[in-house]
């Protein structure tokens, strides 16, 4: 790692908190696994970031639709523009691997957005909108449509979108040209597991699904047939110990910078755990579930060196961090909590 500099970005609520800074930017202490305060940007309720695949832009959810930044040298952000995306706040978003569109996915609304990024990095017009339906009248939280997770297949054909009201990922062929979006296939989950996050393995050939309500990732082959896509399930491993505390909620789910390793978190239990990624299979391996000393882990990383962990307590309003011990599958607390108001994502980046 020797000379690798690198910031952390980190998304925040700002809902009736007296700070309107809802991204937080940190210099990253690699060798004692600590983030320390650089700069900070002003924006509301910054429920989501996401880096551009180039490396060059930081996109953000806020209450009116998306605001785009260009990263400076530093780490720190300069303000583009902001986009609407025509509905209610989204809750997360993400761009295709030619950075020439910018997904957005609505919880509140079920909502799939999408924008034109233009050549200056700039989230521009809506060239799509696609309204999730539910079932009509059994409207609980149960088949209400909440998208919640929006990812590009890493062949760049496909969007998968995670719907937890109604317990499918659809996936839609990406229009290239015209940036739309057309139904091709539905993954779908067991009734009341919530499918929340997704992600692909480097070589786009494996998709790991974290739900929510279940606390379990289910880990699907990918592959293209006759030009359409075909998912295969290969592996469902929770993201609890056997003895764990009851109502807990599955939330984070992030690869390790070398993707050796792969992290989810537990609501309610209060927990991270941390799995062993296969080498040739690509399938996943419990090497600890434990404690992370606060409430509500919204989001958990491991430092690009393996050897340090951060966790963002939503409602301790606090980060946690930790020394990881793979061999032994321990973790052990790393300094002081930082505060940091209803902290929800965090990305590093190297500089």
């Amino acid at each position: 790692m020797g000379g690798e500099k690198y910031v952390a970005y980190v998304s925040t609520y700002t809902m009736g908190k007296g700070d309107n800074h809802g991204i937080k930017i940190y210099d990253v202490d690699m060798e004692n696994g600590r983030l320390l305060a650089k700069d900070q940007v002003e924006i509301t309720n910054s429920s989501y970031v996401t880096i551009s695949h180039n490396k060059k832009y930081l996109y953000s959810i806020t209450d009116f639709g998306v605001e785009s930044y260009k990263i400076l040298p530093g780490g720190e952000l300069d303000f583009l523009g902001h986009a609407s995306i025509n509905g209610m706040r989204g809750c997360y978003l993400s761009t295709d691997y030619e950075d020439k569109y910018l997904f957005v996915a609505g919880y509140h609304d079920g909502k799939i957005t999408v924008l034109r990024l233009n050549e200056d990095g700039k989230a521009g017009d809506i060239t799509d909108e696609i309204f999730h339906k539910g079932l009509g009248s059994i409207a609980e939280r149960n088949f209400r449509p909440h998208v919640n997770c929006v990812k590009m297949t890493r062949d760049n054909k496909y969007l998968c979108a995670a719907d937890l009201g109604m317990d499918h990922v659809k996936v839609y062929r990406l229009d290239k040209e015209k940036g739309t979006l057309h139904l091709a296939d539905v993954i779908r989950s067991e009734q009341e597991s919530a499918p929340r996050h997704l992600k692909f393995s480097p070589d786009g050939t494996l998709l790991y699904i974290v739900h929510e309500l279940k606390n379990y990732i289910d880990v699907y082959g990918y592959r293209e047939v006759n030009n359409n896509p075909e998912f295969e399930k290969l592996q469902n491993i929770s993201t609890l110990n056997d003895y764990h505390a009851s109502g807990s909620a599955a939330s984070a789910l992030n690869f390790s910078a070398d993707y050796r390793y792969m992290v989810s978190s537990n609501a309610g239990d209060n927990s991270v755990v941390i799995y062993r990624i296969g080498h040739e299979s690509g399938l996943l391996k419990k090497v600890l579930c434990l404690p992370i000393s606060g409430d509500y882990p919204k989001d958990a990383a491991l430092f690009p060196d393996n050897r340090h962990l951060v966790s963002l307590n939503h409602e301790s309003d606090t980060m946690t961090f930790f020394t990881v011990d793979m061999e032994k599958g321990l973790l052990v607390m790393n300094g002081p909590e930082l505060k940091v108001d209803k902290p929800n994502c965090i990305i590093f980046h190297q500089i």
